[in-house]
């Protein structure tokens, strides 16, 4: 494509898609649960802290690599590698993972689309007492026609945003969404602090509680948090990169990344704040786990005043977040086969949409059909393994391959690295030998950390409850 690549419109564009790639279900989904499992303000203040050392420079350096080579991760370690070196084969795991990612979030995201349309349509879950809910969402995942329906809605949502183009359709659409979105957020924010009762789960939320953190176990809680300030900025398999490769040199992408970081952490916030006091004004278990939002929530719109119109909102708002990132990394894929392999956008976006549909079956069959699988042991299925695949193997793996590129001279060197990031306006990384000493090794550490504990939980719990606690 050469000069006449696309390119974002506007820098609030690549802002926002760019959040909106971050802002997905880790966000509103897992991150009111997982504060709730470990008590409350302490958690949110470790991961804010979590979230500016460790997350933030990754996302910079993921960033500058796709700026840098103005190309998709596909080819961008090509473009700026030595001759000779083989840093390009990072891109085909990569790109991988960006499929493997769609496999399950296609499917989970049918489940947000269905919900909402339930809540249209019917209006029924807000009528059912709190066993008829939970019996409604283990209904739901029984029927796999259904899954499959829901499945094949999100992916044709997602992809025809994407045949658009980078402006007409990525850029447009996602900044409809993503305003929509922060405009629900705070509706839905100022209608849960309001609620009789909600005082406490405010406090509960906002006040760090330090003795509910010794509970729950210190190294336990800041493992939880570094994992979901790593975890939430969608980085390591280059669903970030692509969107740097189309932005332009007017700001520096430290000053891009922090503002996506805003964003991401604002978002995440408030859906704490949403669904925290929900459940302490109407008594229910903040730290339920996954089903939080599917058969926990919408006893709470039940019990609500409004509760329906309340539960229209949230759906519709948990759609977009879903939508916002299938829409990114589907961008990725696309920009891969177009950079890559000379293929036209239309022609890339009606094979994949084909094989998405076809890869994402067997996780939308993975709860009824084939529920006899089980990877993990009983009780877990298809998307526990996918998930587990792209979570705690491929998304730090890859993203310890960034921060190895960007900081070591048989990558592309600091001082390369630096250069890119600071050009243009806006926050710089200044040349500090201790920073410079954190990127190089410190990081990488730490990202090897979270991969290994991530194997020592899911395979040896015995020793990883040893080294918490």
């Amino acid at each position: 494509m050469g000069e006449n690549r696309e390119g974002f419109g506007s820098r609030l564009g690549f802002i926002l898609v760019a959040a909106g790639c971050a802002i997905g279900l880790g966000n509103v989904w897992r991150f009111p649960f997982i504060t709730g499992q470990y008590g409350g303000g302490a958690f949110v203040l470790i991961y804010l802290l979590m979230l500016l050392l460790f997350g933030f420079p990754i996302l910079v350096m993921e960033f500058t690599v796709g700026r840098g080579a103005q190309r998709g991760v596909g080819q961008s370690f090509q473009r700026l590698e030595k001759p000779g070196h083989k840093w390009h084969w990072a891109g085909f795991p990569m790109i991988a993972g960006n499929y493997l990612l769609m496999m399950f979030y296609t499917v989970v995201t049918g489940w947000m689309l269905y919900y909402f349309y339930r809540m249209v349509t019917m209006g029924d879950l807000t009528s059912m007492t709190p066993e008829q809910i939970g019996a409604e969402f283990g209904s739901m995942l029984g029927n796999g026609p259904l899954l499959c329906f829901w499945m094949v809605v999100a992916v044709f949502l997602g992809l025809s945003i994407v045949a658009l183009g980078v402006k007409k359709g990525v850029e447009r659409i996602t900044k409809y969404m993503m305003a929509a979105l922060l405009v629900i957020m705070i509706i839905l924010a100022i209608r849960a602090v309001t609620l009789p009762g909600a005082l406490e789960g405010i406090k509960y939320y906002l006040v760090p509680d330090f003795d509910r953190l010794k509970e729950a176990g210190v190294g336990k809680v800041m493992f939880a948090a570094l994992g979901q300030s790593f975890f939430t900025l969608s980085i390591g398999i280059g669903s970030m990169s692509i969107l740097g490769s189309y932005i332009d040199k007017k700001r520096s992408l430290v000053n891009e990344a922090a503002h996506v970081c805003v964003l991401d952490t604002f978002v995440a916030l408030m859906a704490g704040l949403i669904i925290i006091p929900s459940c302490f004004a109407f008594g229910v278990e903040p730290g339920a786990g996954p089903g939080l939002i599917f058969a926990t929530l919408p006893n709470v719109f039940a019990q609500m005043p409004a509760g329906r119109i309340c539960g229209v909102f949230f759906f519709l708002f948990m759609s977009f977040a879903a939508l916002s990132t299938l829409v990114a990394v589907f961008e990725n894929i696309i920009a891969f086969w177009i950079d890559g392999r000379g293929v036209a956008r239309e022609k890339a976006v009606k094979v994949n949409f084909v094989a998405i549909v076809l890869l994402s079956i067997p996780c939308a069959l993975g709860f009824n059909v084939l529920s006899g699988f089980e990877p993990f042991g009983p009780g877990s299925c298809v998307l526990d393994l996918e998930d587990f695949l792209v979570s705690n193997t491929l998304l730090p793996l890859g993203s310890l391959v960034f921060v190895m590129f960007c900081n070591h001279k048989f990558g592309w060197k600091q001082k390369n690295f630096l250069t890119e990031a600071n050009f243009g306006n806006g926050l710089r990384l200044p040349w500090n030998p201790v920073l410079m000493f954190y990127f190089k090794w410190i990081l990488p550490i730490v990202v090897l950390v979270i991969w290994a504990l991530g194997y020592i939980e899911k395979f040896a719990p015995g020793i990883y409850a040893q080294i918490f606690g």
